[in-house]
């Protein structure tokens, strides 16, 4: 409940006006049934017509007093309940994206997720619950049993003895049902990331004919749903019933005393039908309650799992230096590093060792599962090194701050990511004051302005969400050409031309050769063709560096390399042999 309390400091006045008006309406309640007694005994009694009018009049003063205090009291707590989910939500959103991506990978895209989504919302409706019925109703129920007390002692000893028999009820049940709505939340964890996972891969599942398998699965996990919310549904649901039934034994029981009472000239009439009035009310609140009780129940377990997601802290430490050394002739060196990722067990990188000057071109190469991936992510800090110093311009990563590090560093990842947009909108992201002039030359470096041209509207062309209306190598070029407009010290581009033909890839890799600046340029690639005029190319093979040197040297005296590049130019093989 941290989270809850944390985000409504924010909303102290909402959150004391809205009880305070629906105390105030359930006290303009509570003296209904009085007023009611009143027209019996007095006015109809005594067949006294004016007496009857004005207490009616009375009556409908009551109600316009507590439908204007409902309503101001629903207007603040709905204030309080949006305004403190809509804070929640940001606040979580801004957390998870200062997690390093060793939390994202543990706690998992479609957890995540559900916990901005389904479990705020239902913070939302449990705070606005509260708000509006966690005092009204028990005011009520105490307020009614107090109010039966001065129209007749004797009979108001049924209120005292039904309603702890009704409190038993909905606690008992509460207590039941906590736990069960956390294994419903779990379960819809469950459903989301198989949604999530076909819709992703609907192309893919078609393709290998797999529709039914998938759909049994997701009919099975959706099963399990269904079956955990039917159970913790019939426990739930089974709390109106009892109520009706422990409050009509008890409108039984009360109607049997006020008539002898009444017959005995104890009490009069209208004294009865406040009883019955109150007990009534008793009822509808309890009802009240025992609904607010079940929301309240699913808002704890979503808080819990809210609460979880802010208790886990980024395992990267920011440093403090704001500005990224320029002396020194190294832009990157790996220092005898190591990674092994959480939960990993073995080692994905084992002692790299390597340095790049700046200015400089790098290739890196290597079978599929080779570690060249998990070795640029360690520049931009995407992972830390559980051994061994990555270093920057000759300075240790860890030291400079996070943000200042990474708007040096223009990494095009292996997966070609476009938001919904302009193309103008999209490679802005990499340099939000980028002038339509260093848009123009990004796209020429990138090789993208040929298909941008031919777009309605060019840099005003949407963009799916997704890039779904591009072709694959649109999509890197222009991821390609994000990372270029910011004008990156660094620039990475892992297996970002993987959808270019060779001609274009060779464009390419000149016009990033030929700009101004004096940017260090590291590729990863399973081509050799890509890399084999770097100035420098690093072999990796099973998280370990099996060779660097420049192509020529590595195609004399490295056996893996020797057997990446004859596999893709056998031709050159026989030339040689």
């Amino acid at each position: 409940m941290k989270c809850v309390v944390k985000y409504m400091k924010d909303y102290k006045k909402e959150s004391i006006l809205a009880p305070l008006f629906k105390m105030l309406e359930a006290s303009f309640e509570l003296m209904v049934p009085l007023v009611m007694a009143a027209i019996i005994d007095n006015g109809i009694e005594n067949n006294d017509t004016p007496y009857i009018l004005k207490m009616g009049a009375v009556l409908v003063l009551l109600a316009a007093v507590g439908l204007i205090s409902a309503v101001t009291a629903q207007y603040f707590s709905a204030r309080a309940a949006v305004g403190f989910a809509t804070k929640l939500r940001n606040a979580l959103f801004a957390h998870i994206q200062g997690l390093s991506y060793t939390e994202l990978d543990t706690v998992g895209t479609n957890t995540l997720i559900t916990r901005m989504t389904s479990d705020v919302n239902q913070l939302q409706g449990g705070v606005n619950m509260t708000l509006r019925l966690l005092l009204r109703s028990p005011f009520i129920v105490f307020g009614a049993m107090i109010m039966a007390f001065t129209v007749d002692v004797k009979a108001a000893i049924i209120f005292v003895v039904a309603i702890p028999l009704l409190a038993v009820v909905v606690f008992g049940i509460m207590i039941v049902s906590m736990p069960l709505y956390k294994k419903v939340q779990a379960a819809l964890d469950k459903i989301l990331g198989r949604t999530r996972e076909n819709l992703a891969g609907a192309r893919v599942i078609r393709a290998f004919c797999n529709e039914e398998s998938e759909t049994a699965d997701f009919e099975k996990e959706n099963e399990l749903l269904l079956n955990t919310q039917v159970f913790v549904g019939k426990i739930s649901a089974a709390m109106n019933p009892v109520t009706y039934i422990i409050i009509n034994i008890a409108l039984v029981v009360l109607l049997w005393t006020g008539a002898v009472r009444v017959d005995n000239g104890i009490i009069t009439r209208g004294a009865v039908v406040a009883l019955v009035n109150y007990m009534s009310q008793i009822l509808v609140e309890l009802v009240k309650l025992a609904n607010l009780i079940i929301q309240l129940t699913k808002a704890l377990a979503c808080a819990k799992r809210v609460d979880a997601v802010f208790e886990v802290t980024s395992s990267m430490e920011n440093g403090s230096v704001t500005e990224l050394c320029t002396s020194g002739e190294e832009a990157v060196a790996f220092d005898h590093v190591c990674l092994t990722y959480s939960g990993g067990g073995d080692e994905s990188l084992t002692d790299i060792n390597f340095s790049v000057k700046k200015g400089e071109t790098i290739g890196i190469i290597g079978g599929t599962g080779s570690g060249k991936t998990s070795v640029v992510n360690l520049i931009p800090r995407f992972y830390d090194a559980t051994k061994g110093v990555v270093r920057i311009n000759g300075r240790n990563i860890k030291e400079y701050d996070i943000e200042t590090l990474r708007s040096q560093i223009g990494v095009v990842p292996q997966k070609a990511v476009l938001f919904k947009g302009t193309i103008r909108e999209n490679l802005m992201w990499g340099n939000e004051n980028a002038t339509d002039e260093d848009i123009e030359n990004a796209l020429n470096v990138s090789q993208a302005k040929e298909f941008v041209d031919t777009k309605d509207g060019r840099l005003d062309f949407k963009v799916a969400q997704g890039g779904k209306n591009l072709s694959g190598g649109q999509k890197q070029r222009l991821t390609i050409a994000r990372a270029i407009v910011r004008r990156p010290q660094i620039l990475i581009l892992d297996d970002s031309a993987s959808a270019l033909d060779f001609a274009t890839d060779a464009r390419l890799r000149q016009a990033i050769k030929g700009m101004e600046n004096d940017m260090t340029v590291i590729i990863v690639s399973q081509r050799a063709a890509s890399i084999q005029y770097a100035d420098k190319i690093i072999v990796m093979d099973d998280g370990t560096v099996a060779g660097i040197g420049t192509h020529e040297e590595l195609l004399a005296g490295n056996e893996i390399y020797q057997e990446i590049y004859y596999s893709q130019f056998p031709d050159k093989k026989e030339s040689a042999m």
